[in-house]
């Protein structure tokens, strides 16, 4: 299975919500819009020439800098072909709401909990969303890149011995 197939496919039935198409390395990357990624990844294990039926991996990523910064990367994998596709969405940190895909993978279950737990992103429709690696009553998301790395008002640390 080429990466033009696959991305004609999707450009067919998802032409107005496919943002971005690039292939670094050897697995090709597909950014939509949050409210479609349902759809797409259902339709990237249901078509039948498709069969992406393995979800690898589901996981977080905030960019600050960006104009949706919060985002959710899925790597699925086609295992009769040995195909891999990561699918990308992005959120506002003021709406941070994206469709559950529980209902298509069971293991998605505790990765978008993980997810949630670490950078705040909602899913909507899940089971049972709550906190599983950190306390209950944290009142922020420990991997979201907004506080420092380093204590500006430290005065025992030379920059001069850091390249600085």
């Amino acid at each position: 299975m080429e990466n033009t197939y696959i991305t004609d496919l999707l450009h067919k039935h998802f032409s107005h919500d496919i943002l971005e198409k690039e292939t670094g390395g050897d697995i090709l990357t597909v950014i939509v819009t949050s409210p479609v990624i349902h759809d797409v990844i259902r339709f990237l294990k249901e078509t039948e020439n498709m069969n992406f039926n393995f979800l690898t991996d589901l996981c977080g990523i905030h960019y600050p800098d960006r104009g949706l910064p919060l985002g959710v990367v899925y790597h699925l994998h086609n295992l009769s072909e040995n195909k891999r596709i990561r699918v990308k969405t992005f959120v506002t940190v003021s709406n941070p709401t994206i469709p559950t895909v529980t209902d298509l993978f069971s293991t998605a279950n505790w990765m978008e909990r993980e997810t949630y737990d670490f950078y705040g992103i909602l899913f909507e429709g899940h089971p049972n969303l709550k906190r599983i690696l950190n306390v209950e009553y944290m009142d922020f998301f420990p991997m979201r890149k907004e506080y420092p790395l380093e204590d500006p008002t430290r005065e025992d640390k030379d920059d001069r011995y850091f390249g600085r």
